[in-house]
């Protein structure tokens, strides 16, 4: 494994950000769900899509807490851009588990 420097853990912006919406995403090539986050005044609302339909669905996610990437570059999936990165771990079958507060916290909270 690669050791990096404080420094460079600094540059990844991970925040914490309420799902306001989420939706199949059909088109996509693997089963995925759409998604549009809060992430409060600062960075306002973002939208992504993450292979998690194995644990979630969507009616399930809207007003759940997600941690994520904010500032990686803008990624077209499909004919949807995806302007974040939520974060997850996978589990013992490979599929992907959220990464989320145990508690409230404002959104745009930035991971420390």
């Amino acid at each position: 494994m690669a050791e990096i420097t404080f420094d460079d853990f600094l540059k990844v912006d991970i925040r914490a950000g309420t799902v306001l919406r989420a939706e199949p995403f059909p088109e996509a090539r693997k089963p995925a769900i759409k998604m549009w986050i809060d992430f409060g005044p600062e960075i306002g609302e973002r939208k992504t899509s993450a292979q998690i339909t194995q644990h979630y669905a969507p009616e399930d996610l809207v007003g759940t807490q997600v941690l994520a990437v904010v500032n990686f570059p803008p990624r077209q999936i499909g004919k949807f851009m995806s302007e974040v990165l939520v974060l997850g771990v996978h589990d013992a079958d490979g599929n992907v588990t959220l990464s989320r507060t145990d508690h409230p916290v404002n959104n745009g909270a930035r991971l420390s």
